[in-house]
């Protein structure tokens, strides 16, 4: 079996991880940049991880997708809320019988990307980590990095586990990147919500670490009747979460690194938040098969108004100067 190819579009904390760890095993790895693309260009990449430093002095880094080579895998590390951009990139990047992992928070973003890449095999990674971009080209892993590996398919129907995910597994296993085979997608986009929907919205509603929300009955108490929350609207979408993942999400953020979820790093640097995927598209999918989601929603209310304010303020500020 040959290697594959990556072309790692996004390289912050999540793409570039990955993408670093990868090519630190020997794989070829394309980096698509923007802000970060001339230091990363002259200095390479460098992960402080817990599991052990290491620097990639010379990378293959771009700023334009057109002039990367077509790879067999095309790794989505940007935001959700840069999807709008990956029509111009994808075509470029990513060969006619290749395959796009797509490493994105929420739900129903394959959708989208399915009309983009037209019969190209769409895989998803979830993947359990904390890691940070700290600097240009610097991420710190603090924690996990295990990455759960799933197909698409039309309407989310079960896959199985393919011999594209196993080629991945084995490739991303020989990268020291713990990995797991899902059968199904869908369950495993909700069973990652179990962790993201409290933790990232609260973390933003109530300026809090993940140790700061374990820490307080209130909270603790509130992030376990949003996670059997997310359980009822997988329930709605004839998918079971297991009350076992409940608490064992919960036991791995009592034993986890304080940590600023990726929503907070965002809303406290002043970036786009993911709430439409993260929170939105839950709540109508849901809601479209008669099962209402009251306490996410009331997050997702939240999370709208302090976007909207914020934005408004950053709005007044350039209108002033």
């Amino acid at each position: 079996m040959s290697s594959y190819s990556y072309a790692t579009i996004g390289t912050g904390a999540i793409g570039g991880f990955y993408g670093s760890r990868l090519q630190k095993a020997g794989f070829e790895v394309h980096f698509l940049l923007h802000s970060d693309y001339a230091h990363v260009k002259e200095h390479g990449l460098i992960v402080q991880s817990y599991q052990g430093d290491f620097t990639l002095a010379e990378v293959n880094a771009y700023q334009q997708a057109e002039k990367m080579p077509a790879c067999d895998v095309a790794i989505i590390g940007l935001k959700t809320t840069h999807n709008h951009l990956l029509s111009q990139i994808l075509p470029h990047v990513v060969k006619r019988q290749g395959l796009v992992l797509i490493l994105q928070n929420g739900l129903g973003v394959e959708e989208e990307i399915a009309e983009i890449v037209g019969d190209r095999r769409i895989l998803a990674g979830l993947c359990f980590i904390c890691a940070n971009k700290v600097a240009p080209g610097h991420i710190h892993h603090l924690d996990y990095g295990q990455i759960k590996i799933a197909e698409y398919a039309n309407n989310y129907q079960a896959c199985g586990i393919t011999p594209q995910m196993e080629h991945l597994a084995a490739d991303f296993t020989a990268a020291n990147i713990k990995v797991d085979l899902a059968e199904d997608l869908l369950l495993s986009r909700w069973q990652k919500l179990v962790w993201n929907i409290p933790y990232n919205g609260l973390s933003v509603i109530l300026d809090a670490t993940t140790d700061e929300l374990m820490g307080h009955s209130g909270t603790r108490h509130l992030v376990e009747e949003l996670m059997q929350e997310v359980a009822l609207g997988a329930s709605a979408c004839d998918r079971h979460i297991h009350p076992d993942l409940i608490q064992q999400m919960l036991d791995l953020t009592d034993q986890m690194q304080p940590y600023r979820t990726s929503m907070k790093l965002d809303y406290d640097s002043g970036r786009a938040l993911e709430i439409e995927t993260m929170f939105g598209n839950p709540i109508r999918t849901a809601s479209s098969l008669g099962t209402q989601l009251p306490k996410i929603s009331t997050l997702y209310q939240q999370l709208r108004f302090l976007n909207s304010r914020r934005n408004r303020l950053k709005s007044h500020k350039l209108s002033s100067v």
